[in-house]
């Protein structure tokens, strides 16, 4: 089966199957015609929860538009399996895969928000992984985690975010913990 053939209706193959056709469309990824990984990606979503793994190698590929299309995949499926390696990618070195790393932790929600606090308390040093953190959190503070969040958004928002970031993102994640026992 080539990477292009999609059964009727638009479903991605099943079974064993799937594993060579996901293959052919992560090398479809790196291919020079912008057409052609946009279909591969579009492909690759369809198959869910089976192209997790392979899009997260994909993620550390040398090629940016591999790390794109990876991270633009990841942020369509929002497979909570995918949380670590988006998380990383806030510090890639292109912007745009930053961005949608940040995307995909928001699409997954709820589910990122403790390893997101985490990595801030680990990792404040990066500004890279601090904007994208701050971009996930900022929009993950709608609604009723708002008030949760605030102290961390204020402290990455503050005069220094290394510092600060860290301290309230300890508090909050303390906080959530309490209020889950």
């Amino acid at each position: 089966m080539d990477s292009s053939s999609m059964r009727k209706g638009g479903a991605a193959p099943t079974g064993k199957a799937a594993r060579p056709a996901i293959r052919s469309l992560i090398a479809d990824l790196a291919s020079d015609d912008g057409v052609a990984r946009v279909k591969a990606r579009r492909q690759l979503v369809a198959y869910k929860a089976r192209a997790v793994a392979p899009l997260i190698k994909a993620l550390s590929d040398e090629h940016h538009w591999v790390r794109w299309e990876a991270a633009k995949a990841l942020s369509h499926i929002g497979n909570q399996g995918s949380i670590q390696a988006l998380l990383e990618a806030l510090s890639d070195k292109e912007f745009d895969v930053r961005w949608l790393a940040a995307e995909g932790l928001i699409r997954i929600g709820r589910k990122s928000i403790a390893p997101l606090l985490a990595a801030l308390v680990e990792h404040s040093d990066s500004s890279w992984l601090r904007e994208g953190i701050h971009h996930a959190l900022h929009d993950m503070s709608r609604g009723d985690l708002g008030k949760a969040l605030r102290p961390v958004l204020a402290a990455l928002e503050g005069n220094e975010p290394s510092l600060e970031g860290p301290l309230a993102a300890r508090a909050v994640l303390a906080a959530l913990t309490k209020s889950r026992v």
